[in-house]
């Protein structure tokens, strides 16, 4: 990388580098905020606006959330709706995206047409609803992954990196004996993966951020993912009453809670990132370069 020594180029690497971390402490604040809001007492959070080191630490809000075993059987549930809705979304979208990125697709216009279409217009809540009413999902956590088991804008940026790949690669995969399948699999989605890992953590933070679809299909309360528990957490302030048993006999810490239900939710979301960050941007990036 060339440093640009004048002045000017240090003046902006200044100006530029204050105006990030000063966007950095706008995303990290708050959430320094609602994690020492989430371990403070309810006195202190009435009594101060902003925390970020609490004076007394608490964890009865954590005790709250986490009295029963219904909030464990939320997180595998929402688990399992994720590594599987994930696994299921990301087998449609490579498959279609490699199969749209073929030039030589029979009506491959037509149907990349109807696809973008997709992205302007849809069904609608109530018919979506009478669908999977109509084939026997409703009440069952295959509602929570059908409806929505393919994403058109994630499928597009599969097929634009699909096709910047080289032709060359395909060739000599032919030339060994590959089929279409042994090319995919052997040959596109290895050389792939930074696209695989973007689209794959945008489909999981979706899942795990399950709530509408489930409000909406989903009648018995032990099929819940963990987003509608910690809602029901927040909203009902003497607790939970599934089976006609109150969550907790005393009133929670109403404002840690809703602190300590955010870091629940985000806590898992936050450290799988890691991991797929280095695949990230270049995915994206890549996937974005041509139409």
């Amino acid at each position: 990388m060339i440093e640009d020594k004048t002045a000017g180029g240090r003046l902006f690497t200044v100006v530029n580098t204050t105006l990030l971390l000063l966007f950095a402490l706008l995303c990290i604040l708050p959430l320094m905020h609602v994690i020492a809001g989430s371990f403070t007492t309810s006195a202190e959070l009435a009594e101060k606006a902003f925390v970020i080191f609490p004076t007394e630490w608490s964890i009865d809000a954590y005790k709250y959330i986490f009295s029963t075993d219904t909030i464990f059987r939320a997180l595998l549930v929402s688990i399992f709706v994720t590594a599987g809705g994930t696994l299921w979304s990301m087998l449609l979208s490579v498959l279609t995206g490699y199969g749209m990125s073929r030039k030589d697709l029979p009506g491959r216009r037509v149907i990349m047409f109807f696809i973008v279409f997709t992205l302007l217009f849809n069904g609608g809540m109530i018919p979506t609803f009478l669908v999977v009413q109509q084939t026997g999902l409703l009440n069952s956590l295959l509602a929570l992954v059908i409806p929505v088991s393919i994403n058109a804008f994630n499928m597009i940026i599969l097929k634009t990196f699909f096709q910047n790949l080289p032709a060359s690669l395909e060739e000599s995969a032919r030339m060994d004996g590959c089929n279409d399948f042994g090319i995919l699999f052997r040959i596109v989605i290895p050389c792939s993966m930074p696209a695989i890992a973007t689209i794959s953590l945008f489909y999981a933070v979706t899942y795990w951020n399950t709530y509408m679809h489930a409000i909406l299909y989903l009648e018995d309360a032990s099929k819940w993912p963990v987003q509608v528990l910690l809602r029901q957490i927040v909203v009902l302030a003497s607790g939970m009453n599934y089976d006609g048993s109150t969550y907790m006999d005393v009133p929670p810490p109403e404002q840690s809670v809703k602190m300590a239900v955010i870091v629940v939710a985000t806590i898992p979301v936050l450290l799988v990132y890691p991991f797929l960050q280095k695949h990230f941007a270049k995915g994206a990036l890549l996937g974005s370069v041509k139409g």
